[in-house]
């Protein structure tokens, strides 16, 4: 218990330095909060903004930054632009920016290998470039969906492609999850493809295990790796339940019926011995669940239910309150003991600023210091004060008229944000 108490506190004091990377989905330790950073409260194409890239094509994935380095991922080719209707000339890019002046390092291709989902329906929500990057300081890992998961050099070189499902969910929604590290491997959300969590070696992306089954359907979450006990557990929340399971074979251990119906997308929010879990579809609802045990854990591990949620965006837990907008344009922030909900408050206005599929917000909020920096699809930035009483602090427009999905990436004091047709740095003088 005294190694994992040091380790944990190497790890927030990581996500605690100004020059601390961003590394995966959500930043360094996946619950998207950075204590000291001096980022701006206004931007404009006229202030603050330290550089603008280009992207060749749309995509929903976030930014990670390593070192001085920005990666990116996006696609062209099929569904991008009105006239590319024809699937067999899509591409995925993997993008390497400077940090320093946002000029292109490099770019990656990977035509696709597979037949993907057409873009139609719900898949026009997100597309063909949905899971946010992952690095470990050596290389960087991405997941294609169809076309599989993939390692880089830094200097862009491809290490390893390795497919992991060519299958579809019965609504066709695409991948969503994101992949994240555990010792030698990356473990990929393939549930779309495969119904399957994945754990690959870093070195070869050879497979080391697979789990899931028919209930891991609809499953867009990203996999949650967390000590309680004295053990290291995977955790995964799916519709209905959520599983723990050892990361170092994939085996089962401990599960339990938290009752939210549907697909699960916003990340778990660890706490201690809890987690947070929050989703379902049509409805969306909330939970806490204790970690640890054997078996089915539901009649003594859930601590708690709640109507509040959030459907894509992941909350935030601070000074224990959870906090979010979520994809209905609603503040909302939680008791984190109890999941009362404290407040409920509308950020944007009814039918402004929406998607295609009307939902307002798919990014997820980030808090640097006091504030939270949650960003629109369509209508800007939002600024609040992370505190139980609601305080609108700033409304930012936006830089550009397409879709904002992916989550801000923090390093040092800048802040990266990416939209379907550029990726900005934002910092002040």
């Amino acid at each position: 218990m005294r190694a994992y108490s040091a380790l944990l506190f190497c790890l927030l004091s990581v996500a605690d330095s100004p020059a601390a990377d961003w590394p995966r989905f959500l930043g360094p330790t996946g619950t998207a909060i950075v204590k000291d950073a001096s980022i701006p409260t206004t931007w404009s194409a006229e202030k603050n903004i330290a550089w603008k890239f280009d992207m060749p094509g749309p995509g929903s994935s976030s930014p990670i930054v390593v070192g001085e380095k920005v990666f990116l991922t996006c696609w062209t080719g099929y569904g991008d632009q009105p006239g590319n209707k024809d699937q067999s000339k899509l591409q995925r890019h993997l993008i390497c920016l400077s940090l320093a002046d946002g000029k292109k390092l490099w770019q990656a291709t990977v035509p696709s290998s597979a037949r993907e989902d057409d873009y139609e329906g719900f898949i026009t929500e997100h597309g063909y470039a949905t899971s946010t990057p992952v690095s470990d300081g050596s290389k960087v890992f991405v997941f294609f969906g169809k076309t599989g998961a993939a390692a880089y050099d830094m200097a862009g070189s491809q290490l390893w492609l390795t497919q992991l499902g060519t299958g579809s969910s019965g609504r066709r929604w695409g991948s969503g999850g994101s992949p994240i590290l555990y010792k030698n491997t990356v473990i990929v959300n393939a549930t779309d493809e495969s119904k399957a969590l994945v754990a690959l070696d870093k070195e070869t992306g050879k497979e080391r295990w697979r789990a899931g089954g028919d209930m891991i359907e609809l499953a867009y979450s990203t996999p949650l790796i967390i000590e309680s006990g004295g053990r290291t557990d995977l955790v995964f929340p799916i519709a209905q339940e959520i599983w723990g399971l050892n990361p170092d074979t994939g085996k089962l251990r401990w599960f339990a019926t938290h009752g939210l119906p549907g697909n699960i997308s916003p990340a778990l929010i660890p706490d201690g011995d809890l987690v947070y879990l929050f989703g379902g579809y049509p409805t969306q609802d909330s939970a806490a669940v204790r970690l640890g045990g054997k078996g089915d854990v539901t009649s003594s591990h859930i601590a708690w239910r709640s109507k509040s949620s959030s459907y894509v965006p992941t909350p935030i837990l601070h000074e224990g309150h959870l906090y979010v907008v979520n994809d209905a344009g609603f503040a909302l922030c939680m008791e984190a003991k109890t999941g009362k909900e404290i407040y409920r408050e509308r950020v944007i206005e009814s039918g402004a600023g929406r998607g295609r599929g009307g939902k307002p917000f798919y990014a997820s909020p980030v808090l640097i210091g006091d504030k939270l920096y949650a960003v629109s699809r369509r209508n800007g930035t939002f600024i609040l004060a992370a505190k139980p009483t609601y305080e609108k602090l700033a409304s930012i427009p936006p830089l550009d008229d397409s879709q904002f999905h992916g989550t801000p990436a923090v390093s040092g004091d800048r802040l990266i944000l990416r939209s379907d047709k550029a990726a900005y740095c934002i910092a002040g003088k």
